[in-house]
């Protein structure tokens, strides 16, 4: 029998869109159990990679501490890393406050936004601070891989694990990465 692969998945600033997407692999996902063990993942519930994850699946952008503290210690575990979706690959709909000074999105969320009731913006310490700015994981890791799209489609997200499973270098015909 061949060796398994340990596949984990994360989510940092983002919409978890591109793991509802993975879910819609279906009944494929038993085929991929055949070969692979689910290590941190929404599906196991597991909050912490092992030590040693062969395929590490990340969306989402870097818009916190928090989020950066999480990408690196993902980037640790995984041998092959995979920005999934628009949000990680360049900031996705986060990003689009980056032409904002943080500041002023504060004042407009917290403090002068329409129906705002007892203005103040959170400080507690409990929160994680936030970046000036969201960024892509790769301008704070290596990334083996990027899945395009928002979200990439289930199909994508199959040819591309497969691929993996196989030992093949993942090709995706243009049909699974074009949107127009």
């Amino acid at each position: 029998m061949a060796t398994r692969l340990k596949v984990a998945t994360t989510s940092l600033a983002g919409c978890f869109g591109c793991h509802m997407s993975f879910l819609d692999i279906d009944e494929r996902i038993l085929q991929l159990a055949e070969i692979a063990d689910f290590d941190r993942s929404p599906l196991t519930d597991i909050k912490h990679c092992s030590e040693s994850v062969d395929i590490g699946l990340i969306e989402g952008g870097l818009c916190n501490a928090e989020n950066v503290h999480t990408l690196r210690e993902f980037r640790k575990s995984c041998r092959i890393l995979v920005a999934v979706g628009a949000c990680a690959i360049n900031g996705g709909l986060p990003a689009m406050r980056n032409h904002i000074k943080l500041e002023d999105c504060l004042n407009e969320a917290y403090l002068d936004g329409y129906n705002t009731l007892n203005p103040q913006i959170p400080n507690d310490v409990e929160l994680p601070l936030l970046l000036n700015k969201v960024h892509p994981i790769h301008e704070v890791v290596k990334v083996d891989y990027f899945l395009p799209g928002c979200p990439p489609s289930a199909d994508t997200f199959w040819k591309f694990l497969t691929d993996l499973a196989s030992g093949n270098e993942p090709s995706l015909p243009y049909d699974l990465i074009h949107y127009d």
